[in-house]
């Protein structure tokens, strides 16, 4: 894969929201197969488009790179013989990786994963949902997509590629309207990152039981956060949608340092040559 084809197959899968990771030698020691520029990319399932070494280098960038998929931060991978893996606390965004082969070369690849807009999916007629909608579209990251109707909802979640149903983050604040409907499309289309339901606690617990009933297992509706939202004493429509965003982004942040945004591979150990390009 030359330069060109390079960006532009990361053009491609930026322009499909599909999330992946660029890897870039930055600085080599021989012997290594490796030269200074090369480049390959690593899907979420862990194959890879490119070079960056031999097998060895190449399964630590590919477990790094999912890893920075994760994680969503970018990290300087140095490999080096006899190295013991060692976090660098004075630089934490770069990790020291022993080579496993018997090469005496060292190699440092830059990783840098590319993860499209996380769906913020809101269901409502309400001004709770309006706010919620407006400053959402302010955030960085994010694409907000508001369902006024019942009758959407079906086809705003199967417009959610199904890598990114895991990033969903959804609230229903259509108070009464069709809290049910809502929340148990959701629960059963995905297993989002975060749901929050606007209701009191007492409205609650009938929306909860009115969902298990339709199906809806107890784990999934455990997850749901009522009253949506940090206690910050908020009364006005803005004031709520701020306080609900401010805990999905804690909520994001959780399940990002728990490692779990992007799906992988079952044992990516067994695939020491999954669909790479290899080039002397």
């Amino acid at each position: 894969m030359n330069a060109r084809e390079y960006f532009e197959r990361a053009a491609e899968l930026e322009r499909a929201h599909v999330p992946f990771a660029l890897a870039t030698v930055v600085e080599r020691a021989a012997p290594v197969s490796s030269h200074l520029g090369d480049r390959a990319i690593v899907h979420a399932d862990g194959s890879m488009q490119g070079f960056v070494g031999g097998s060895c280098s190449r399964d630590i960038v590919r477990r790094h790179a999912l890893d920075a998929m994760r994680s969503g931060g970018a990290r300087l991978v140095q490999i080096r013989p006899g190295a013991a893996a060692t976090p660098q606390p004075d630089r934490p965004s770069t990790v020291v990786v022993p080579m496993t082969c018997a090469s005496e070369g060292a190699v440092d690849v830059y990783i840098e994963p590319h993860l499209p807009a996380r769906p913020l999916l809101v269901a409502g007629f309400t001004p709770v949902a309006a706010e919620l909608a407006r400053l959402g579209s302010m955030l960085d990251g994010y694409s907000v997509t508001r369902v006024v109707e019942a009758s959407e909802l079906q086809g705003a979640l199967e417009a959610i590629a199904g890598a990114e149903r895991a990033r969903l983050v959804a609230v229903v604040a259509s108070q009464g309207h069709y809290d049910e409907d809502a929340l148990e499309a959701i629960l059963r289309e995905a297993l989002p990152a975060y749901v929050g339901l606007v209701a009191s606690r007492k409205r609650a617990a009938d929306v909860f039981a009115a969902v298990e009933q339709r199906g809806i297992a107890r784990e999934r509706i455990a997850s749901v956060h009522n009253p949506a939202g940090l206690d910050i004493g908020a009364k006005r429509p803005g004031d709520v949608a701020i306080s609900i965003l401010a805990e999905i982004i804690a909520s994001v942040a959780a399940e990002e340092q728990r490692g779990v945004a992007v799906a992988t591979p079952e044992d990516l150990t067994t695939h020491s040559c999954c669909h790479a390009e290899a080039s002397p």
